[in-house]
């Protein structure tokens, strides 16, 4: 017994010469402060990361790069084509308009906003971590802001880069815009169209999920509200032959009008009520009768949200 405590005693008092205490005092942060831009910043990077899985788990990137692939196969076969056959795709009708390729991302878009949306409000309220944001600059409205902002720049990959690939088809192929100034307003069409849809749905989105702790239920109620708004709307309207202005209420199909009107195509005139008729479409309703509806759901969107973290005990 007293051998071996003899063989210990030097491996401890050795493990003890190592030891060394180099600094008891407290030392404050002497890094650079950015402050609320700075921490809204940060936000913003760190949940756009978040979102699209990026340092995350390999099962975490699946769903959210599902969706933009579903949104960008198209336009990247479009763009496919375009560089290989000799054939003027536009008098073929091969390569859709602008306005028309947002029918191939629906899907896409309502699968992100239904499974991956959610996640950036409800995962803070789940794990505790709002109290530590409230703790840093940040205060109620800037941590919103934040979250919002980069829930549009996520949504904005679905909503503006298979367009940038459209235009590209159309440039390569040769039936594209005619001259520098023709290009970019297309350019600046497809990001100020691509931005309002984001908008709009992200609204609604947050809205959704800031109503529940639970990312299943906010999944639920994000697929019901952008489905089931178009279901009623339309019932409502084309069978039932109601008031036309009811597709105010249709959340999806409202955001694809104002895109409409961005590029163009629909009524431009202004609201007047004895253009109403019953069973109007959507697509006949003026242009700010569509832009009054799509500010009043980013507008009703931030009032839930706003309202629901104004009840949450959170600090600041």
């Amino acid at each position: 017994m007293s051998e071996q405590a003899d063989v210990e005693m030097p491996a401890v008092q050795a493990a003890e010469d190592a030891a060394q205490i180099l600094d008891q005092r407290y030392r404050p942060y002497s890094g650079p402060r950015r402050g609320l831009a700075g921490a809204m910043r940060a936000v913003v990077v760190s949940s756009v990361r978040f979102t699209l899985g990026l340092g995350r788990p390999a099962r975490h990137k699946f769903l959210p790069w599902l969706a933009v692939v579903i949104a960008l196969v198209p336009a990247v076969v479009f763009v496919g084509i375009a560089t290989v056959l000799d054939i003027d795709m536009v008098s073929e009708q091969i390569l859709p308009e602008y306005h028309q390729y947002y029918g191939f991302i629906q899907v896409a878009l309502f699968f992100f906003c239904g499974i991956v949306v959610p996640e950036i409000l409800v995962v803070d309220r789940r794990n505790g971590m709002l109290p530590l944001y409230l703790s840093t600059p940040l205060r109620r409205w800037s941590y919103l802001a934040s979250k919002s902002v980069a829930v549009a720049v996520t949504l904005a990959v679905i909503t503006v880069g298979p367009l940038l690939f459209l235009l590209v088809a159309y440039t390569i192929e040769g039936s594209g815009p005619d001259g520098l100034t023709d290009w970019l307003v297309v350019l600046v069409r497809i990001l100020v169209a691509g931005v309002a849809i984001a908008a709009t749905i992200t609204a609604a989105s947050l809205a959704i999920s800031s109503l529940t702790d639970r990312r299943a239920f906010a999944a639920i109620g994000v697929i019901l509200l952008l489905l089931g708004s178009r279901l009623v709307t339309g019932v409502l309207v084309e069978v039932a032959e109601l008031d036309p202005r009811l597709y105010a209420f249709n959340l999806s199909d409202i955001a694809a009008a104002l895109k409409d009107r961005i590029y163009g195509v629909g009524a431009l005139a202004s609201f007047d009520e004895g253009e109403v008729s019953p069973g109007q479409s959507i697509s006949e309703l003026s242009t700010m009768f569509v832009v009054a509806a799509n500010a009043a759901w980013v507008l009703a969107g931030a009032a839930v949200v706003w309202w629901r973290y104004r009840r949450i005990d959170g600090g600041k």
